[in-house]
């Protein structure tokens, strides 16, 4: 019984497409190269941004926990019966560290994500120096 033919993989088929219609050749090779590049810089870049989205998420989580033990001392501070001017001041403490945490809180959550975005940014940035060069340089070599 005769083995039938392996089939062509896509490149095959398009290579032989060319030469069948007499288009001039091209690297197949180079352009495959290329785009492996772009990417593989697509794959960094959300890389980089999943990472600093898990850290931003491991940040509000310490975050959270650090919330829920203060208002957890708080509560124990106002069980104890006192003088009214003594819980008007533990409150208004309260509401005055709450308040700077929650800005500062925000600031890092802020930074990391703007540093995560710049690095995703900068990995994208890069790959398109690079992808202008090689157009560039393959313009040149064909003069």
């Amino acid at each position: 019984m005769a083995k039938a033919p392996e089939t062509d993989t896509f490149m095959d088929m398009f290579k032989r497409l060319g030469e069948e219609l007499k288009l001039p050749r091209f690297d197949v090779d180079s352009i495959l190269a290329h785009h492996r590049k772009n990417l593989e810089a697509l794959q960094k870049s959300a890389s980089a941004g999943a990472s600093g989205a898990s850290s931003l998420m491991s940040r509000q989580r310490e975050i959270m926990q650090d919330t829920v033990r203060e208002i957890t001392e708080m509560a124990q501070g106002f069980r104890t019966p006192g003088n009214p001017q003594e819980m008007m001041s533990k409150q208004a403490d309260f509401v005055h560290r709450s308040f700077e945490t929650t800005v500062k809180n925000a600031s890092e959550s802020a930074e990391i994500m703007r540093k995560s975005g710049t690095e995703s940014l900068d990995i994208l940035r890069n790959r398109i120096r690079e992808a202008m060069a090689e157009i560039r340089e393959g313009y040149d070599q064909r003069k």
